[in-house]
């Protein structure tokens, strides 16, 4: 059984975490890194491409989470179901490892108080349209509705004294 788990907006670039891709034909959950170089091969990793205007006929895949957090917010969906995140990888190359990015989107009605622009959001229900590019992009990156994001404020975590040794 897979769980779910939250997911750091801010995560460090090279974090690893568990996808699921079609390769070779069959469904897959691998561990990859966060962040695909640039096509116009600049040297800073992008963590997120944004989806609009854009198709991705290949190389799609989906990353399980039960919550993100930007800031001191964090995101879950109301009826406490984990979701995925949609996004993309590529394979090793020889200056760059096999990696993966999150899709964006326009923010949905919970997000726009916070943010611009979200990270892609599917339901469970919508796994396998992503992976197996059953809808076009515009049908399936969308926001969702109103309410169906929980969002908790969390306080700032309290400040540990150093220790002097």
């Amino acid at each position: 059984m897979m769980s779910a788990t939250v997911f750091q907006s801010d995560a460090p670039l090279d974090e690893r975490r568990v996808i699921i891709r079609r390769h070779d034909g069959d469904v897959e959950m691998v561990e990859l890194p966060w962040g695909l170089r640039p096509r116009d091969g600049d040297a800073h990793a992008v963590t997120v491409v944004r989806a609009e205007g854009r198709t991705f006929p290949t190389h799609r895949c989906l990353v399980p989470a039960s919550e993100f957090r930007h800031k001191s917010f964090s995101f879950s969906l109301a009826n406490g179901d984990w979701f995925y995140f949609a996004g993309i990888w590529r394979p090793e190359t020889e200056d760059w490892p096999e990696a993966y990015a999150i899709l964006t989107i326009e923010a949905s009605a919970n997000l726009a108080p916070f943010h611009d622009r979200q990270m892609a959001v599917l339901r469970r229900d919508q796994r396998l349209a992503w992976l197996d590019g059953l809808l076009l992009e515009h049908e399936i990156l969308r926001p969702l509705s109103a309410g169906t994001f929980r969002v908790t404020r969390h306080s700032p975590s309290p400040v540990q004294p150093m220790l002097s040794i």
